[in-house]
């Protein structure tokens, strides 16, 4: 997959998605130009493995689909296109099972860490807002029981700020019928 990593020209989609499926680590795309993506924390990984965990139950006999970091979104803007491996995303209206990304997640989460947090929430975070489908975007921190998540205000169609924090507390995730606590997503996490 040296193509990507040294890549100093404009990468086709085509191109980038054909090298992802034969990569060794994951890279996300912007508008051609390719990524490589750092490994994460294991408290980075067991707090997105909860999540997960805690999604897939939820969902469980319903229409919806939690998918992990292995997954892309791909969001098209009217002159580029990005790919983004979020930790996990839901979503309702699925693309074929042969593609490697979603193009229409619900709701996406993204564990925050030192190394990605600037894009994270700022590149990362106005880029998904964009995405007609989402109507939840949960940015969860590392270091504290706390998440700050973007939600869907209707009729308006812009996003709403709201912060959880504090084990005991609950997310509630109506748009999926689903309600979460942060002692779930931080259970086996050593926090100061």
């Amino acid at each position: 997959m040296t193509a990507l990593r040294q890549a100093s020209y404009l990468l086709s989609i085509e191109d980038y998605l054909a090298g992802e499926e034969q990569a060794e680590s994951k890279h996300e795309y912007l508008g051609g130009v390719v990524h490589a993506m750092a490994g994460a924390s294991n408290r980075h990984n067991t707090i997105a493995s909860n999540f997960l965990v805690s999604l897939v139950t939820r969902l469980r006999g319903k229409p919806c689909q939690a998918f992990n970091s292995d997954t892309k979104v791909r969001i098209t803007f009217p002159d580029h296109t990005r790919f983004y491996y979020p930790d996990a995303m839901v979503v309702c209206h699925l693309n074929p099972e042969t593609d490697h990304f979603q193009d229409h997640p619900v709701l996406i989460i993204e564990v925050l860490s030192e190394s990605t947090r600037r894009a994270d929430l700022t590149e990362k975070r106005d880029a998904y807002l964009t995405l007609g489908t989402l109507k939840v975007l949960i940015f969860v921190e590392p270091d504290e029981a706390r998440v700050i998540l973007y939600r869907r205000s209707l009729p308006q169609g812009g996003f709403a700020v709201e912060e959880y924090a504090g084990r005991e507390s609950v997310i509630p995730l109506p748009e999926i019928e689903a309600e979460i606590a942060l002692g779930e997503l931080y259970e086996r996490v050593s926090l100061d």
